[in-house]
């Protein structure tokens, strides 16, 4: 049967898929593996062809997101879809654009993934950062503030101290962007400097590479003698031992040439999974410094900054309405935004609460019906490995008691439900025991690291 290419009439079911693994992938792996995707669809949705540019990315996406891929085709489609990898033909891949997208994501598209790789001039080395992502874009405050000020110093004194530095935190936070600014400003001050900003999963490429081409000196003259090595997502080194082999001999040969390396994970080096031990405690052995989720002043900056730079001007209300209702990360921040300033210019009205609360309002249905206290506390039971039943009995042992607490603290923070609401959902406690459990909780919030982390995750698996 034939099929159609993704820009005509079946463009939607391939955007909604793309969409959605946007929202699941880290931002660089998705530009790295499913942004280049060439899709062709049949008329009758029974099959798509997904192009890739090489035989080893074919492969590397087969096993890596084929899966994925076909899953939500067929959630989005309601049907069976098989689902067909293929190497693109050479003329296709020369293609001025790959993929047709919506006119509110053309007109809004991020710096980030505008941007190409700089190259050191003369010398032809492209060190992969993005010009737009510096500190002066940075909006700073309290949850990123010492991670800001380390970047700053490791930019302004290369190699000496905070070396390693290991920033952590979770999807959508900025750890990215800070990397990227310390990469600007050590070109701006070092021109002849070499630097290279790359994703764990490149690395991870790399290696195979040298290892098909047995071209392993190239590799180590490349990553050995930079100045700076900014890598992402170091998680995704995870049970891949001659890859960790490779970056370990990386990682001594820059720190005995005083170069600098500075890393990004969604946790803590000793919250890492399938690592050496080798590795994490040459992790551990600099700074490491963690990217908390924004807090509501911080989250009303970012929307009004971004806001003008799309020439548009979001009243400081509408950011408070917005920033109230997207609280995870600065991405979600952005993806509303973009919402709103595409529904604002095509129905050609101001921004306003009203004209925000209909740009978003499958986004605020959704989280409306997922975000229940009943779905709090079986989230948190579950997270915590207690029983359900444990959030409304009256036993008071600390493996219960804090659980619970922090159940009452996120049915504050996450629904519209009063402080004498929430103790009857908790076993008819009084209004005073959640008021407790609360400040409490906010308080240890921001001295506990580990805490803090949790409560993001809880918070980032009950907004689905």
């Amino acid at each position: 049967m034939g099929e159609t290419p993704v820009s005509g009439i079946n463009h939607e079911l391939w955007q909604a898929c793309t969409d959605q693994l946007a929202q699941q992938l880290p931002e660089q792996q998705f530009n790295t593996w499913i942004r280049p995707l060439i899709a062709s669809v049949a008329p009758d949705l029974s099959k798509v062809t997904v192009q890739v540019a090489n035989r080893f990315k074919l492969d590397w996406v087969r096993a890596q997101y084929a899966a994925r891929i076909a899953a939500l085709l067929q959630k989005i489609s309601g049907q069976h879809i098989s689902l067909e990898l293929a190497i693109a033909p050479r003329e296709v891949l020369t293609r001025p654009t790959q993929l047709i997208r919506k006119i509110e994501s053309a007109e809004l598209a991020e710096p980030a993934l505008l941007a190409m790789p700089e190259e050191v001039a003369g010398t032809g080395f492209k060190n992969r950062l993005n010009p737009a992502l510096t500190f002066d874009t940075l909006i700073e405050g309290t949850a990123n503030r010492m991670g800001r000020a380390a970047a700053l110093h490791v930019a302004s004194s290369l190699g000496q101290q905070y070396n390693p530095l290991f920033i952590y935190g979770g999807v959508g936070l900025g750890k990215t962007h800070l990397m990227h600014a310390i990469g600007n400003k050590l070109m701006v001050d070092n021109p002849a400097a070499k630097v290279l900003y790359i994703h764990a999963e490149q690395f991870v490429s790399d290696v195979v590479k040298a290892y098909q081409r047995k071209t392993f000196d190239e590799f180590k003259e490349r990553y050995h003698s930079l100045d700076l090595l900014l890598i992402d997502d170091v998680q995704f080194l995870a049970n891949k031992d001659r890859t960790q082999e490779e970056f370990f001999n990386a990682f001594e040969a820059l720190l005995a040439k005083r170069s600098h390396i500075v890393m990004t994970s969604d946790t803590y080096p000793k919250g890492l999974i399938d690592i050496h031990e080798r590795l994490v405690s040459r992790f551990d052995s600099g700074l490491t410094v963690a990217i908390e989720p924004p807090e509501l002043e911080m989250r009303v900056a970012i929307l009004i900054r971004k806001a003008e730079t799309e020439h548009a001007v979001m009243p400081e209300e509408v950011a408070f309405f917005v920033a109230k209702n997207v609280r995870s990360n600065v991405r979600e921040l952005e993806g509303a935004l973009r919402k709103i300033l595409a529904y604002s210019r095509f129905n050609h009205k101001d921004i306003s609460i009203q004209l925000a609360r209909e740009a978003l309002r499958d986004l605020l249905s959704i989280q409306n019906r997922q975000i229940s206290v009943e779905n709090i506390q079986k989230t948190v039971a579950h997270y915590y490995k207690i029983k359900v039943a444990d959030m409304y009995s009256k036993k008071r042992p600390a493996n219960i008691a804090r659980p619970r607490q922090i159940a009452m603290y996120l049915a504050k923070e996450l629904t519209q439900k009063s402080l004498p609401e929430i103790g009857e959902l908790f076993g008819g406690r009084d209004h005073t025991t959640v008021l407790h459990a609360v400040r409490k909780m906010a308080a240890e919030r921001q001295r506990m690291t580990e805490l803090n982390q949790q409560l993001h995750v809880l918070e980032q698996t009950l907004k689905g």
